[in-house]
C-alpha cells in the first residue's frame, strides 16, 4: 500500500489521474510525472501524426505536457484527465499544422506485428495495409482528424468534441461519412 508521505512513491496503477492532478495542484509536483507517462505514448502518436517527424512529435509532446502543468489548476474535473489532456494536445497541434498545412492519420504509422504468418500471407497483409493507409489518407482532414480519434485513440463522440470543439452531431457525421467512403474505396479488399 502507498505510503503517506510526501515523497512517496506511487505505483503507477495506484491512482486515478483526478487525485493525482489535485495532489499536484495541492503542491506534490513531482506526482506530475505519473500523468506524464500514464500519457506520453498517445500525446507523441497524436503529435506524430500532425508533425511527420519523431523529433517533432518529442517536442511536441513536451510543449503539451509542459501547458498542461502549467494549466492544471483549470482542470475541473467534469470530463477524464485524458480527454482534457488531448484538448491542449489537439489545439497546440492544430496551430503548429496550420503553419504547415499537414496531417497524417495514425493509420499511416500503423504497423501491426508479425503473427507468424507466411511470405504470401504477410504479402497480403501488407497489400491490405498500404490499401487502408491510401483510403485513410485521402479522407479530407476533418473525418482523418474524427476517424483517428474514434478509432485509434479509443475516444467517445463525448471526448472527440471536447478535443475538437466540434458538435457531437458533426463529428458523427464524420465518422458515418468516412466509414461509407473508406467501404466504398475498399471494397475490392473484401474477398483478400
Amino acid at each position: 500500500m502507498m505510503g503517506t508521505g510526501r515523497d512517496a512513491a506511487l505505483p503507477d496503477c495506484e491512482l486515478d489521474d483526478k487525485l493525482i492532478v489535485a495532489r499536484v495542484v495541492s503542491g506534490e509536483r513531482a506526482l506530475y510525472r505519473f500523468l506524464v507517462e500514464r500519457h506520453q505514448r498517445q500525446v507523441n502518436a497524436l503529435g506524430l501524426s500532425f508533425l511527420r517527424n519523431r523529433d517533432d512529435a518529442a517536442d511536441f509532446s513536451q510543449e503539451v505536457f509542459f501547458k498542461a502543468f502549467h494549466c492544471l489548476g483549470q482542470f475541473e474535473g467534469a470530463a477524464r484527465f485524458s480527454t482534457w489532456l488531448y484538448r491542449i494536445a489537439y489545439n497546440t497541434a492544430l496551430n503548429k499544422v496550420n503553419r504547415r498545412k499537414e496531417y497524417l492519420s495514425l493509420a499511416d504509422n500503423y504497423e501491426a506485428e508479425s503473427l507468424g504468418l507466411s511470405p504470401e500471407e504477410e504479402s497480403v497483409k501488407e497489400a491490405v495495409r498500404q490499401a487502408v493507409r491510401q483510403a485513410v489518407a485521402e479522407l479530407p482532414e476533418r473525418y482523418r482528424i474524427c476517424i483517428d480519434l474514434f478509432f485509434f485513440y479509443d475516444r467517445s463522440y463525448e471526448e472527440i468534441e471536447a478535443i475538437t470543439g466540434d458538435p457531437v452531431g458533426t463529428i458523427k457525421s464524420h465518422v458515418f461519412r468516412a466509414k461509407k467512403i473508406l467501404r466504398e474505396k475498399l471494397r475490392d479488399l473484401q474477398g483478400v
